[in-house]
């Protein structure tokens, strides 16, 4: 089974003062670090969808990687989303499930990544739990993408089609990780 790696990585911070791609924890941006967490973790290929200062973000990208620009970023993360699953739809072959991971988590290392990975059919829908949340990132079996596209919107991402499904497979990694978000500069992330 493939397991692509799709990092969204398009907003543009506006509660941060920049696109959170660009911030830099122990000298390596966001952006960077996530992609590394993806191919650490096994995914592979990983696509990095970018959107606000698409160019400055892409020069943190490993040239290896596929990057596209969301057109509609400023929509929020269901434009990213959308972007990435039809990008990947589109590969022959098409990977059997995409690991959908946020560049504004760096505290989900690779290894949690790998947990899910593990998980890759075309039929999976699971996502990380920490201490019994459901957080991200998330895993989407091949058969769904059209679907998630399809009503990914706003903010909102996947939120809304996850929420009617009662076949979500939580995976706990509160052992391995922490799920919290960066919102604001601090905590080593400016």
């Amino acid at each position: 089974m493939t397991v692509a790696g799709v990092l969204l990585a398009a907003g543009a911070g506006r509660r941060f003062g920049k696109p959170k791609a660009l911030a830099e924890l122990d000298g390596e941006a966001l952006v960077t670090r996530a992609v590394r967490v993806l191919a650490e973790g096994g995914c592979d290929p990983v696509l990095v969808v970018l959107g606000a200062r698409a160019e400055e973000a892409r020069a943190h990208v490993p040239e290896h990687v596929r990057t596209v620009v969301a057109p509609d970023w400023a929509e929020g993360m269901g434009a990213s989303l959308r972007t990435g699953l039809t990008a990947l739809a589109g590969l022959d072959p098409a990977p059997d499930a995409a690991l959908v991971h946020l560049v504004d988590l760096p505290w989900a290392g690779a290894d949690v990544i790998a947990r899910l990975a593990a998980l890759g059919t075309p039929e999976v829908v699971a996502r990380a739990a920490y201490d019994g949340v459901p957080g991200h990132p998330v895993l989407f079996g091949r058969r769904w993408w059209a679907d998630i596209a399809a009503q990914a919107s706003g903010d909102r991402g996947a939120r809304g089609w996850l929420a009617g499904r009662t076949d979500v497979r939580l995976v706990e990694c509160g052992d391995l990780g922490d799920g919290a978000d960066v919102d604001t500069p601090g905590h080593g992330v400016g």
